[in-house]
């Protein structure tokens, strides 16, 4: 498909495309300072729709990527450890040589960016000046992977809380309506469209402390069940009661792991790729090869930023209810 600033095609069948033809770093084709600038527009778009953009053969400087971050609707927020090599105060270095960068960065499960705040970050890019033979990072579609569960299991995770324990301390549904994408092919342009479905998790061990479940009373309005009385109620969550983090943590893991190859994509980067990716959207893993010795496998460099979206990014359940701090 081609559009007036660049042309695409499919990345996956679920979600995806990648951007040819086009020079992020081409300051006079391309103007970041216009908020409303058509291809900002044309960005922002296929960006709502596709959940992600590839695009390939860059040469981009921190301040370029930031500018680019700046220029999506939220804000550059860095909440990372600044390594002396990175090219910018809001990009994170990311390397499999500690000497060039942060390392083991992503291992510790499948997940989502910024899962410690009460605005799990919006979009993140990232760029590649240098790329290592199988430092792949795995991405799986979140609509999708709900979907791909059965009913009695979806019945189930709905009703989940993942508390993290962690700087804001949120408690965030586990299942919940996207910002930004409909229930069609994204972009919310129908009032009466309540959303497409997404879901919102760190499948890390240090990441969260527990999971909590609806109290069914509550929602169902029903208060004769006796061994609830001293139960602690919040937002509709049974919040007297943690369940341990590996219970639905090894769920979701071992699903994603059954339909990766079906639903998702093992990335293998190119030197010069930059991807914008739906944080909201996505789910992401770094493979076991992005820690491969650098002398065996080459230098692996990752400059990542992360962008925080406004209060509609705070996860609202399909109830209407909110992540919430107790």
């Amino acid at each position: 498909m081609k559009t007036p600033f660049y042309t695409t095609r499919p990345l996956t069948p679920h979600f995806g495309i990648e951007a040819l033809s086009i020079n992020l770093a081409d300051t006079r084709k391309i103007d970041l300072t216009d908020k409303n600038s058509k291809f900002l527009t044309q960005l922002k778009s296929d960006l709502i729709r596709h959940r992600t953009i590839l695009f390939r053969n860059q040469t981009l400087s921190g301040q370029r990527q930031v500018d680019i971050s700046n220029a999506l609707g939220g804000r550059v927020q860095s909440t990372f450890y600044k390594h002396p090599r990175s090219p910018h105060p809001d990009v994170f270095r990311v390397s499999n040589d500690d000497r060039e960068g942060c390392t083991s960065v992503g291992r510790s499960g499948w997940h989502l960016d910024g899962t410690f705040q009460n605005r799990p970050f919006m979009y993140q890019t990232m760029y590649f000046p240098s790329v290592a033979e199988g430092g792949d990072t795995y991405f799986v579609p979140l609509k999708e992977l709900y979907e791909s569960f059965g009913e009695e299991e979806r019945m189930d995770l709905d009703r989940m809380w993942m508390a993290t324990g962690r700087r804001e301390s949120p408690v965030h549904p586990l299942v919940y309506r996207h910002p930004f994408r409909s229930g069609g092919l994204g972009g919310k342009e129908d009032e009466d469209d309540e959303g497409e479905v997404t879901m919102l998790f760190h499948c890390g061990r240090p990441f969260v402390s527990g999971w909590y479940c609806d109290d069914t009373n509550t929602i169902t309005g029903d208060n004769d069940n006796e061994n609830n009385n001293n139960a602690r109620i919040a937002n509709g969550v049974n919040v007297s009661r943690m369940i341990h983090p590996s219970v639905i943590q090894d769920r979701i893991t071992t699903q994603i792991e059954s339909k990766l190859d079906e639903i998702g994509i093992r990335m293998k980067w190119e030197q010069g790729d930059f991807m914008i990716s739906d944080n909201l959207g996505l789910a992401h893993y770094a493979s076991e090869g992005t820690q491969g010795d650098a002398e065996s496998v080459g230098l692996r460099i990752l400059h990542r930023t992360t962008i925080v979206g406004g209060a509609e990014t705070v996860p609202v359940k399909f109830d209407g209810r909110k992540s919430f701090s107790l």
